[in-house]
Formats: structure tokens, sequence, C-alpha cells
């Protein structure tokens, strides 16, 4: 490989492949029709774009990019919810702090939702492109489906009651059946391009959400 001549250029084409311990995990790598073509001299804006969304700042992490992402998930998760109380509170200072917790997760839930959706648009883009680019299904780099699965996994317990206990289950689970990938994830991850991509993680987030939220209901009313 020719040395990079600018910062961009190890953005699309880094010295070394990254494989994603999820999605490309015991599926031979296949190369898309973009990699027969000669290698572009000149990105678009757009295409950095979509590279910054599809590997999130983490994607091109030697080790394990996919969890990388996935903390990623957590970490909007807990953006979220501290910034939808501190909301809360400017409008609801007089009440007390448990009222304020409960209704500020009544206000996450629809937060979260919007997010996943937003998150899950943009990123079937951005992963298409990212696809293209790399030359390569599913690259390892773009890490922007283990952030909707992860949030998707979290949106299944009321907030109020995800303590941070949950939150570790919920990223072990979704860690689980991302990597595991039980039916009908392989099927949907041969989805073409970046539909594929991101709809395999979002299956994988209901798994664990399930999982979570029958765990999160034992721990409040059967586990002491």
């Amino acid at each position: 490989m020719r040395p990079a001549t600018n910062s961009f250029a190890v953005l699309v084409y880094p010295a070394m492949s990254v494989d994603k311990e999820s999605s490309n995990e015991g599926n031979p790598d296949v190369v898309t029709s973009a990699a027969a073509s000669p290698m572009p001299k000149r990105k678009t804006v757009g295409d950095y774009v979509a590279l910054a969304i599809a590997t999130c700042g983490v994607g091109y992490f030697p080790i394990a990019p996919g969890t990388m992402g996935s903390l990623v998930g957590v970490g909007i998760y807990l953006l979220l919810r501290h910034e939808t109380i501190k909301i809360y509170v400017r409008y609801d200072s007089d009440f007390s702090r448990t009222f304020t917790l409960y209704g500020a997760s009544i206000l996450l839930i629809p937060i979260l939702l919007l997010a996943i959706v937003a998150l899950s648009l943009v990123g079937i883009w951005a992963a298409s492109r990212a696809e293209r680019l790399f030359g390569k299904k599913d690259p390892g780099a773009v890490v922007i489906d283990e952030v909707v699965g992860q949030l998707i996994a979290f949106v299944f317990v009321f907030p109020y009651f995800l303590d941070p206990v949950g939150i570790v289950i919920g990223f072990i689970l979704f860690r689980a059946f991302d990597i595991i990938k039980p039916y009908p994830i392989r099927k949907l991850e041969k989805l073409p391009s970046g539909l594929g991509i991101v709809v395999d993680d979002i299956a994988a987030g209901l798994y664990a959400g399930v999982a979570l939220s029958v765990i999160s209901m034992l721990r409040l009313h059967v586990l002491p």
C-alpha cells in the first residue's frame, strides 16, 4: 500500500485491516464491487462525514472495535439520561428526588426512541457509503450498528429501574447476542449494504433488550 499523503487518507484506508469481533467473526471476507475499481484519489466531504459517523471515532481501535462501539452506545445512553434529568429538574425543582427521577425516566423513553430511529437511518446511509469506500462487506471499522443495537437493549427497561448493574448486564447481553447471532440475525446481515450492517445489530439489541427486561424484573421482584 502506498504511504498516505495526508491524514484523511488514513481515515479511509487504514494501514491494517480491523476485524470486528461480531459481524465478521466466522464469516469470510466479501469484497464488494467497489474494490475492483481503481482507488479514488479524492474523497468528497460526504465521504468523510460518512466515515466519521460509521466509525464513531473508535472504529479503528486495534482490539475489539465492536465492543468499543457498544461502549459508545452506553455513553450516549448515560449522556441522554443525565441531560434529561437536568432538563426535568429545571422545570420541576419543587418535587422530591424520587418523583423527579421517575418523571425524567418517562421523558427519556421517547427521546431514546427518537435517537434510535435517527441513528439507524443515518447509520444505514453512512455504513453503505463506508462499505463502498473500504470495498469490503461489513468493514470492521464500521461500528455505528453496535451503537444503535446497544441503545435498543436499554430501551426495554424503564430508566428509573436501570441501575449501574443493569447497564453492565445490558452491555454484556448485547455483546453476547451480537457475537452468537441467534436466528434470524445471520440472515439479516446478508441484506444489501448498510441495511444488512445495521439491521442485524438491531435484532441483537432486541434479543438483549428482552433478556435484560426479564433479568431486571427478577432482580426487582424475586432476587434479594
